[in-house]
């Protein structure tokens, strides 16, 4: 399995040095979980299976699995937002379900999710509004967010005014304006045309680079996985179960290498072949 990244702290939008202070703390520890849910005949749904892995601090850890293995589930308990039925959920050390310092997590979606009628710097400030920042410093930080994607100049467009890559832009500095250490993303460019999907691809990467932050991915996409994840966990088709999880030993950049191209390969028959048994 990949090692764990040594981090130490840093003042909140500085690049953070390795160093001894966070030494073997997972950013998010999953242990033995397991969740279920009503079906419409009330019946108990199984989604996820005993499944336990780690995203270690500073690192990208991809989820890979097809529709329905409880992907996005996964996300919801890493956030809070629902409870596991067995095992336990630990984000920084603390379990999901006692009380909990959210303002670490940040949370970026498959859809932008941005308000028409709100400016790209009030959309981004949007974030910071149900708690106390003064006024000022919401605007502060939510330009800091806007220039850290590069979109600076962009601060008083609305989102008819964007193209698709600006408006995932935008909802990745909303997601990162809180100066989160963990961000969690949902196939957030799934929607977009492979080129812009790569320019994404290549901002988070840098952006990635800068902070240091760990992040759990969510996708679909083999290729997307391989370029951008140090670690892959494979979920088989529902109910989700950790298939196995691949450590990704790759140099950035990545896309097109042969070492790419074949661990793509590979990944990509493995789950059609998951798909295949369950089928038979």
């Amino acid at each position: 399995m990949t090692s764990v990244t040594e981090m130490e702290t840093a003042p909140a939008g500085q690049p953070r040095a390795i160093g001894p202070e966070r030494t073997g703390i997972a950013a998010i520890s999953f242990q033995n979980v397991s969740k279920y849910f009503l079906a419409n005949d009330n019946s108990r749904l199984e989604v996820l299976r005993d499944i336990s892995f780690n995203v270690p601090d500073g690192q990208i850890v991809a989820i890979l699995g097809a529709s329905g293995a409880g992907k996005s589930t996964i996300l919801n308990l890493a956030a809070g937002l629902i409870a596991p039925d067995q095992g336990q959920v630990l984000v920084m050390g603390q379990d999901t379900r006692g009380a909990m310092d959210w303002n670490c997590v940040g949370y970026m979606f498959q859809d932008d999710r941005l308000l028409p009628w709100r400016s790209a710097i009030r959309n981004v400030a949007l974030a910071l509004e149900t708690g106390a920042t003064p006024a000022a410093e919401r605007q502060r930080r939510a330009q800091s967010a806007l220039d850290l994607v590069e979109l600076g100049d962009f601060a008083d467009s609305y989102p008819h005014q964007l193209s698709g890559g600006m408006r995932s832009r935008v909802a990745l500095a909303r997601s990162l304006v809180g100066e989160p250490d963990i961000l969690l993303m949902d196939e957030p460019f799934s929607r977009l045309d492979a080129q812009t999907r790569g320019s994404m691809h290549r901002e988070l990467l840098r952006i990635h680079a800068m902070r240091r932050i760990s992040i759990l991915f969510v996708t679909h996409d083999v290729e997307e996985a391989v370029i951008l994840a140090d670690s892959i966990v494979v979920l088989s088709p529902r109910p989700g179960r950790l298939r196995q999880q691949v450590d990704v030993p790759l140099t950035q950049p990545r896309i097109g290498s042969a070492a790419a191209v074949a661990l793509t390969t590979k990944l990509r028959a493995s789950l059609e072949a998951d798909i295949n048994r369950e089928i038979q």
